[in-house]
């Protein structure tokens, strides 16, 4: 149980747990589960730029004039590290999520009170999506496929990027993976093998995480759209 303190909430202390999947103290970068009874954090800054699928519940971000965004059950939704939000739900809550804290505020000097919460919709996000044209971050076997994306949050640092990809089947080589990502699957089978010859199949609603430079190749299986949250540790 995480040990926690009263001033931080409006509310009577709730009960919270994680189970951290990945941390990477050298970047800030921590990925892992969480579970919290009902609860309304004060309003304040919010510590860290943080990708969430919410597995079981539901939560209300309320911004400073009062705003109130909700994220249900099955949806997924990320927060501007700094933004000034009150986290508030009633009931149990689960989710996953990935969580970077900038060592610096240097970057793109983006302002958090322009925009702090995004909610991603895939109706939303696909009328927004531009074919990606360049070099493709790793080495394709056979066909070229075509791919799209969908960039929805960019981080004040630059370095992490949040929004919705697609493409046509194709295969990698074994690798270093070039970011970590954090990927829910939306539509389509993705196979990965590792450099011990370990494989690992996900199919729609699965979501995974790859560190970066993780030795590995992919292998598409029919076209594929993904969430994604990217953070580059270079």
């Amino acid at each position: 149980m995480l040990d926690l303190d009263a001033d931080d909430f409006q509310s009577d202390l709730p009960e919270q747990h994680w189970h951290l999947y990945h941390e990477n103290m050298l970047l800030n970068l921590i990925v892992g589960v969480w579970t919290t009874t009902s609860m309304q954090e004060k309003f304040g800054p919010y510590p860290g730029d943080e990708f969430m699928c919410i597995l079981e519940g539901q939560v209300e971000m309320i911004d400073r004039e009062g705003g109130k965004t909700l994220i249900k059950e099955g949806q997924a939704f990320c927060v501007r590290n700094g933004v000034p939000v009150s986290w508030k739900q009633n009931g149990f809550l689960r989710k996953f999520f990935i969580t970077y804290s900038p060592q610096t505020q240097e970057g793109n000097s983006l302002s958090s009170d322009e925009k702090g919460v995004f909610v991603l919709i895939q109706e939303e996000l696909n009328a927004k999506l531009q074919n990606l044209d360049g070099p493709f971050p790793y080495e394709i076997v056979g066909t070229h496929p075509m791919q799209k994306d969908a960039t929805l949050f960019v981080n004040d640092t630059g370095n992490m990027r949040v929004g919705m990809w697609n493409s046509t089947p194709f295969q990698t080589v074994m690798q270093a993976f070039p970011v970590n990502e954090f990927v829910q699957l939306l539509e389509g089978e993705i196979f990965i093998t590792e450099q011990s010859g370990r494989k690992h199949e996900f199919s729609p609603g699965d979501v995974f995480f790859i560190p970066q430079g993780t030795i590995c190749s992919w292998h598409f299986k029919g076209d594929v759209r993904k969430f994604y949250c990217r953070v580059d540790g270079d």
